[in-house]
């Protein structure tokens, strides 16, 4: 039985990061739990009752503790408390937290924590170590962060590892698009060959590796094989947008589309490339999967059945893009969407039980 009021704080999209993807579908799950979501940003037209926003650069996450946090169980989707220390935010957090008497269970999503922490400056450092004693339970997302919190930083609270990989309704993967998403994908869907990518339009997310990797295997096939970049647009650096899409008129872009609209574009693929540099775990990767695609990825986070390459390694990409086009590994890929359906039910029951759920 449940002893305590459960919170569950983090972002709802739009806009459309790994997240905030995360967080929308484990609120789907929760409904009718009692589970009560505060949300930093988002649409409040697509929220539930259960949902309330919070203005946390108002400091609105601290008056909803003080208002409601009491002897609560607050699960912490955001980085603003550990993953990236704010000296506005933590301090009061912390206090609130020994005067209030709440659990404070943190989900950890950031695989560059461990690296970024080493060049954490004293300040910083004290923020990080302060927060980090605060906690009463980690979840991770991965193994190599509970390796690293437990065996590097030998934290004594409980780690639970649970990767942010849920299941997906059926009918969301089954369901049609809207008309005005195909008309903005109507250049994409007359290529003959069609590969798929999901991120923002900054460096450390492959865009520009995925269009010189299409655009290679365009000169060596002679095909006019079509690229659509599915732009999450959280984050934008608009001269490095503007190089990726100079002169190729053969890539489409869309943007802020719900996980529905995207399983769309994925099911009128042929493949899909996540060239990002640094994975935490990637559902993205798995989403393609189960909509029956070869998946091409960089060797971080979620890589079992998929077609590997280094980061900026464009030559590999394409060779490995050329096989996902041309020599599918089609048994591959059902099976693996099979061990990951399962797996996201095993996950959405570990959620649960970290929430004290039963």
């Amino acid at each position: 039985m449940r002893a305590r009021k459960v919170i569950l704080l983090g972002p709802l999209p739009p806009p459309y990061g790994g997240v905030s993807v995360f967080m929308d579908a484990l609120v789907e799950h929760l409904r009718g739990t009692g589970v009560r979501v505060w949300a930093l940003y988002g649409d409040p037209d697509r929220a539930g009752a259960e949902t309330r926003f919070v203005r946390h650069r108002r400091l609105g996450t601290l008056a909803a503790l003080a208002r409601e946090g009491r002897g609560s169980r607050v699960v912490d989707a955001t980085h603003f408390h550990l993953e990236y220390p704010n000296a506005v935010l933590l301090p009061p957090w912390l206090a609130l937290k020994r005067v209030l008497g709440f659990e404070w269970v943190k989900y950890v999503l950031d695989a560059t924590l461990p690296e970024r922490h080493a060049r954490f400056g004293p300040a910083r450092r004290l923020l990080f170590s302060s927060a980090l004693k605060g906690v009463d339970e980690f979840v991770v997302v991965s193994e190599e962060l509970r390796r690293w919190l437990q065996d590097e930083l030998r934290v004594s609270q409980p780690v639970s590892v649970i990767p942010c990989l849920l299941p997906i309704p059926p009918r969301d993967l089954e369901a049609e698009p809207p008309a005005d998403l195909l008309a903005a994908l109507s250049p994409y869907l007359a290529g003959p060959r069609r590969v798929c990518s999901i991120g923002v339009f900054i460096p450390s997310y492959g865009f520009r590796e995925a269009a010189e990797a299409v655009e290679r295997l365009r000169a060596e096939t002679g095909e006019d094989v079509r690229l659509a970049l599915v732009d999450g647009t959280f984050a934008r650096d608009e001269v490095y947008r503007a190089e990726v899409l100079r002169g190729r008129d053969w890539i489409t872009v869309v943007e802020n589309l719900p996980n529905r609209a995207v399983y769309q574009v994925m099911r009128r693929s042929d493949a899909y490339v996540r060239a990002v540099w640094r994975e935490s775990y990637g559902i993205s990767r798995v989403e393609a999967t189960w909509c029956g695609l070869p998946v091409v990825a960089t060797a971080c986070g979620e890589t079992r059945g998929m077609l590997l390459f280094e980061a900026g390694d464009v030559a590999r990409l394409a060779a490995q893009l050329r096989r996902a086009l041309y020599d599918p590994p089609a048994a591959d890929v059902a099976r693996w969407a099979e061990t990951f359906r399962s797996e996201a039910g095993g996950n959405l029951r570990a959620f649960r039980a970290a929430m004290g759920l039963g």
